[in-house]
């Protein structure tokens, strides 16, 4: 992957939110994972704004780790 960002995320579709984020407007994440390769990752805040592209074995380390400090906090 040479690219590391996508200056407009609203160029794709699919965009979704955790079933643990709340209505409320806060600072949420939003992620597109239908490529097995690549998770696109944007501020639900600034749709049209640059997404972060990460290999998908970084995302599922960052989620592992998200799970663990829950798990342990």
């Amino acid at each position: 992957m040479s690219k590391r960002t996508l200056p407009d995320a609203s160029a794709l579709s699919g965009w979704r939110k955790s079933s643990y984020s709340g209505n409320e407007g806060g600072s949420c994440l939003e992620v597109v994972d239908t490529d097995p390769a690549t998770i696109p990752v944007r501020d639900s805040k600034n749709p049209q704004g640059p997404a972060l592209l990460l290999p998908s074995h970084a995302w599922g380390a960052f989620i592992d780790s998200l799970k663990a400090s829950h798990d342990h906090g």
